[in-house]
């Protein structure tokens, strides 16, 4: 019991340890640039733990449930009866962790109230998970074929490259922001142990080479798919409407 008590302990002063800067960078450059006073500070102290205990509470999270189920599984989808299944598991839950992502609704809902409703929140946030739906998909058929990782990411920056001269200038903002949001807490830790997961289990494979990567796809692949809609939404306003 004593030990498991010191491991908390010593899990919470490392998450303490490691927030600390940030709240130090504040209140530097609140006093000392600003010169202001900072508003209700007891809040902002209540805030603050109530932060730490939550990311601690999520890497305790992620220790006792998110990596142990993700690896099991990937054990399971290393097994050539499975493998067309794990593409379907991939993109479901590609979709389904990028819809519940707190940045993405957030960023979303902020770019429908500024654009006074031109864009919409709902089909945004659909068109950033498929993204990541279809980049999870073909980051783990790249690991059971142990395709080299460059070229997938070439074509996926050729393609943001042609799309971003294409789409709309005002939507191409948001496109590059909605793919670095997708990379967010939901996301990250299960991806990550699916594709390590993957690699230790497949013969001939790396696990640094083939296991890392998919963060990558979940990145890319994103910013592709809202510009792709925004340029087939101004298409057809522009030739059928």
């Amino acid at each position: 019991m004593t030990e498991i008590i010191l491991t908390m302990v010593s899990g919470f002063v490392s998450v303490l340890r490691d927030t600390l800067p940030v709240l130090l960078v504040v209140l530097v450059f609140q006093f000392f640039v600003l010169r202001q006073a900072i508003p209700n500070p007891q809040k902002i102290i209540a805030g603050f733990l109530a932060t730490v205990f939550g990311l601690y509470a999520f890497l305790i999270g992620l220790d006792m449930g998110v990596f142990p189920i993700a690896e099991a599984m990937a054990e399971q989808f290393s097994s050539p009866t499975n493998r067309s299944w794990a593409l379907v598991f991939a993109f479901c839950i590609g979709y389904s962790t990028t819809m519940a992502e707190p940045a993405l609704l957030a960023i979303t809902q902020k770019a429908e109230e500024m654009s006074s409703g031109g864009i919409d929140s709902y089909y945004l946030r659909n068109a950033v998970a498929i993204g990541v739906s279809v980049g999870l998909g073909i980051g783990v058929y790249r690991i059971y074929c142990g395709d080299p990782l460059w070229a997938y990411i070439l074509f996926g920056y050729i393609a943001t490259v042609i799309l971003t001269f294409l789409a709309p200038k005002e939507i191409v903002p948001l496109a590059y922001d909605s793919g670095g949001v997708t990379t967010s807490t939901i996301t990250v830790p299960f991806v990550t142990a699916l594709g390590l997961g993957l690699a230790s289990n497949l013969p001939d494979r790396n696990t640094l080479m083939d296991g890392f990567g998919l963060i990558a796809f979940a990145s890319v692949f994103p910013v592709i798919t809202v510009l792709s809609y925004a340029t087939l939404a101004t298409l057809k306003t522009k030739y059928i409407n």
